[in-house]
């Protein structure tokens, strides 16, 4: 019994060298860099539900970016706060703000992708950048440095959402934690060029990469996925770039309490079901080799 616990255990530790060497030791390696220097017309998307307080702190900071050729627009996605006041004043008094107002619709009611497509139909330009009503940019060059990735063939750009330092706070610490794992996983596979997913909080892609599947309609009733479950669909080795320059990062206020992490973890968990099953089957291996070395 002791020698084929000891062989199970060595192949344990082997896979698990393999992707913490091999894997995600090659993203260790990667350096920021400068890109495209184009300035290629932007449409920057924000969709928010009663997020009244954030949107009034975090959307100057859009309006503040340093760039030539980007407008703005702000989704409210049908909220009984005062968010929809907040952006009709800066769609006022900014030429480049343009607001896309979200009806309660009783086929789609409370999903975020319906109001995202609206959004993204009301878009003028062709590349879109995306992140939440939440998060602000760490740069004035965050338009700048995300879009200089796009290329020809370069149509989907993968960036990095932390969240804020909470001094004193385990679970802060362990959200922090998480959150910087699940990038070095989803930018290893991509550099790989196994791209699996992305995160709304920072995100890029052309217009065309939309409308060429149709949107968010094979995954509409799944109440999460904007994010990931679309670049599961439409992302491949040829058209992903990741960004890893510290200009290009975004933050959020991250959870408070643990109860309410967890469900937003349960939700992020229950979309990666509807991954590729070689996705799944990448992802669980590693995870399956962490829950086996406990039980060896």
């Amino acid at each position: 019994m002791l020698p084929i616990l000891f062989w199970i255990f060595v192949a344990i530790v082997a896979i698990q060298l393999v992707y913490y060497i091999v894997i995600f030791g090659k993203f260790s390696f990667v350096k920021a860099k400068k890109n495209n220097l184009k300035r290629i017309p932007i449409s920057v998307i924000v969709c928010a539900k009663n997020e009244e307080e954030n949107v009034s702190k975090f959307i100057p900071l859009l309006i503040q970016q340093d760039y030539p050729d980007f407008e703005i627009i702000l989704i409210d996605d049908a909220s009984s706060d005062n968010t929809l006041e907040v952006f009709e004043e800066f769609e006022k008094n900014h030429s480049n703000v343009r607001l896309v107002k979200v009806e309660n619709n009783e086929a789609f009611w409370g999903n975020k992708k319906f109001a995202l497509t609206l959004g993204i139909k009301a878009a003028k330009k062709e590349y879109l950048l995306f992140t939440d009503a939440d998060c602000f940019p760490t740069s004035k060059d965050w338009i700048a440095e995300m879009s200089s990735h796009f290329t020809m063939q370069k149509t989907i750009i993968l960036g990095y959402g932390a969240y804020e330092k909470v001094p004193n706070s385990f679970l802060n610490k362990l959200i922090r934690f998480e959150t910087l794992l699940t990038a070095v996983q989803y930018f290893s596979w991509a550099r790989l060029g196994n791209p699996y997913m992305g995160i709304g909080r920072n995100l890029a892609y052309k217009k065309e990469e939309f409308f060429n599947v149709n949107g968010f309609i094979d995954h509409m009733k799944i109440r999460s996925g904007d994010d990931d479950l679309f670049i599961n669909e439409v992302a491949t080795a040829r058209n992903v770039a990741i960004s890893v320059h510290p200009a290009t990062f975004t933050y959020s206020k991250p959870k408070e309490t643990f109860a309410e992490w967890w469900h937003q973890k349960q939700r992020h968990l229950s979309v990666g079901k509807h991954y590729k099953t070689r996705n799944k089957v990448l992802l669980g291996l590693l995870s399956l080799s962490h829950v086996l070395t406990w039980l060896t």
